[in-house]
């Protein structure tokens, strides 16, 4: 039986355990240029030594007008390269590997000064007018997605992942509460992830896999629910993704009858559903931050890989930690075994 500390393969991604450290942004680029900075050197390689199997680099923008703010990572020159080497090297030193999270915000993009999405359509009352991107401009940012990809694997990282969820620009074509084009955009509803999802796999290893986030549950009223998703994530998953990463919401103000759960483990259920209807590896995430539930997750066959975030935010260490609570013997940084021995 399979459990939190078993090793796990897809492709030529060979994990020694099943937790991830899922994208989380940091606001932290404090030049505003997109390039990672010392703390994000010393954020992502401190978990890599505190044990976690895969990190996930936090949303990883395309263009500089595609970032939630001014302070987040990009991806859209050669010069920002170099500095996600760094971690990647260094993580790979510690006996992780490591992802990123390409993506763009669209309409939910703070800082631009004029948003772009599908549709002219604001977030909120909170939140600029985006501009509709004309039809050739759609294509161009599918050519955006792929040269963000292309120095992505460049810069050495093991597994890429497409931001698909949470209201940003793939999930905003994907739903038609965002998407209200008359274009072909607008009637195949899946088209723009499906050309960044193969303009990515362009660029890709064939061996290396491909992780897509998505919302698989919307909260908004009249949202789409898990039927919906299951039919256009068979669509992603015949393009060329690999995996799943589960996740639910973000796309808008919150409906009457859609709040989400706030208590442990409420969208496992929805990794479940797309591991099953899809036959497919799914990674699980929302507050699964108790090493018991974590593995239990694992060992009941509800999804392939767990995503702890808050709980990794508040402690580095949380895998080491979670070894210990169940008892399985990993190999622990030598400098620390005297804290881990019984």
């Amino acid at each position: 039986m399979n459990h939190l500390f078993s090793p796990y393969n897809i492709k030529n991604l060979d994990l020694k355990n099943r937790v991830v450290m899922p994208p989380m942004c940091q606001y932290s680029v404090d030049a505003e240029d997109g390039i990672p900075t010392s703390w994000h050197q010393h954020h992502y390689v401190s978990r890599a030594i505190g044990g976690t199997g895969l990190i996930i680099v936090e949303m990883t923008d395309v263009e500089p007008d595609g970032r939630i703010s001014n302070r987040d990572l990009g991806l859209w020159s050669d010069d920002q390269v170099g500095a996600f080497t760094k971690i990647v090297d260094e993580v790979h030193q510690h006996g992780a590997k490591i992802g990123i999270q390409i993506a763009h915000a669209g309409r939910k993009a703070e800082d631009a000064e004029t948003p772009v999405a599908p549709s002219a359509i604001a977030f909120d009352e909170s939140y600029k007018t985006p501009r509709a991107l004309e039809t050739k401009e759609v294509k161009e940012m599918v050519e955006k997605f792929r040269l963000s990809v292309r120095r992505a694997v460049q810069a050495g990282f093991d597994v890429i992942e497409l931001h698909g969820a949470h209201g940003y620009l793939i999930h905003q074509f994907t739903s038609p509460f965002t998407n209200k084009r008359d274009d072909e955009y607008g009637k195949d509803l899946t088209k723009f992830g499906v050309e960044v999802i193969k303009a990515a796999k362009s660029e890709m290893p064939a061996d290396m896999p491909l992780i897509m986030r998505i919302s698989a549950k919307e909260y908004v009223d009249g949202g789409y629910g898990i039927e919906e998703s299951i039919e256009f994530s068979k669509v992603f998953k015949e393009a060329g993704v690999d995996m799943f990463h589960v996740s639910s919401g973000g796309e808008g103000p919150i409906g009457a009858d859609g709040r989400p759960g706030t208590h442990a483990n409420y969208q496992t259920p929805l990794a479940r559903e797309i591991k099953k209807m899809l036959d497919v590896p799914v990674i699980a995430v929302g507050r699964l931050e108790d090493p018991i539930l974590a593995n239990s997750i694992i060992g009941n066959d509800e999804a392939d890989l767990v995503a702890v975030g808050r709980g990794m935010l508040r402690n580095p260490y949380w895998t080491l930690e979670a070894s210990k609570t169940l008892n399985k013997q990993i190999e622990l940084p030598k400098q620390y075994e005297l804290a881990f021995k019984h």
